[in-house]
């Protein structure tokens, strides 16, 4: 008879030392430390040694988040030759080291402000970082994620597990509304903080633990969502992209696409909720948050659309 299954312990974040960060073979000369805030996954220091500012960033592997560190690494590293992200600088298991950027970190505003803007560079993100990426392919579809957080909530026994039925049926109806794209390279992840704006007003990303080969649609409307765009500013970032205004069917699949995107953002927050544990996250705050986006999201598409055949 095999043995019972037991949970496993929530993994906390916050707990790094600073003999951890001393330790690692990349400093020159002494260092000072100050934490990072802000993740809810992962924990990031600021770092100064002799050489200049460095960015410390402690994570393991995600299973349960389909997040692997090695790719993470291989990402980021793509993206800085790209000409989209600072240097990866030092990496090991569990750590990676970057250059330290002067930049601030955009917010909703910023996203919403000139959504032309964020097309053209999602565009020529997607268009260049495929050169620059090595190794296996990791793929990212966010129905295949949303059914597969769906498992893991149910097998758990979440809280929430009532509301996945309601969950996997809305993914598979925005699932068949989407159009056939050409495979790109995506970040997967385009929540505002993750996107940096310098001094000379150059454009950042960060943060590449879910990035991978998939459609644009994904990238395109998650920034929407996760900024709150209005209408117009959506088709603005669309046209930006495409070269031309969308047209009915591609609006349909974006707004689903929406949809989906804030379901797996609830949905990341309830798997989190039973896996993690970082000093101050509300994930129960973050989900019921994002649950309540996609309501309003999905009147909005079915009142533009009609309900649509899962």
């Amino acid at each position: 008879m095999p043995p019972a299954e037991t949970s496993l312990p929530l993994r906390k974040v916050g707990d790094v030392s600073i003999d951890r960060i001393r330790a690692l073979a990349c400093w020159k000369g002494g260092i000072s430390a100050q934490p990072l805030h802000g993740g809810l996954s992962n924990e990031s220091w600021k770092v100064t040694d002799d050489a200049g500012s460095h960015v410390v960033r402690f994570g393991e592997d995600f299973p349960f988040h389909h997040v692997s560190r090695a790719n993470e690494v291989m990402a980021a590293s793509a993206a800085h030759a790209a000409g989209f992200a600072p240097e990866v600088e030092y990496s090991a298991p569990g750590v990676m080291v970057s250059a330290f950027l002067e930049a601030r970190t955009w917010d909703e505003p910023d996203l919403r402000a000139d959504p032309g803007r964020v097309g053209l560079y999602l565009r020529d993100f997607h268009r260049k970082m495929p050169a620059e990426v090595s190794g296996p392919g990791a793929v990212f579809w966010v129905f295949h994620v949303i059914r597969d957080y769906a498992r893991t909530l149910a097998k758990k026994k979440s809280r929430f597990a009532a509301d996945l039925p309601r969950l996997t049926a809305i993914a598979a109806e925005m699932e068949a509304a989407q159009l056939p794209l050409p495979i790109v390279y995506g970040h997967h992840d385009l929540l505002p903080a993750n996107f940096l704006e310098d001094a000379g007003g150059r454009l950042w990303l960060i943060d590449y633990e879910y990035a991978g080969f998939g459609t644009a649609m994904f990238d395109l409307a998650g920034a929407a969502s996760n900024a709150a765009m209005s209408e117009e500013e959506a088709s603005a970032l669309l046209a930006a992209y495409f070269g031309a205004p969308p047209d009915g069917a591609t609006l349909r699949a974006f707004d689903a696409m929406q949809c989906a995107s804030l379901a797996r953002e609830a949905m990341w927050a309830m798997v989190s909720e039973i896996f993690l544990a970082a000093p101050g996250a509300d994930y129960d705050a973050h989900a019921r948050e994002y649950l309540g986006r996609l309501d309003a999201a999905l009147d909005g598409y079915r009142s533009r659309h009609g309900k649509g055949r899962a």
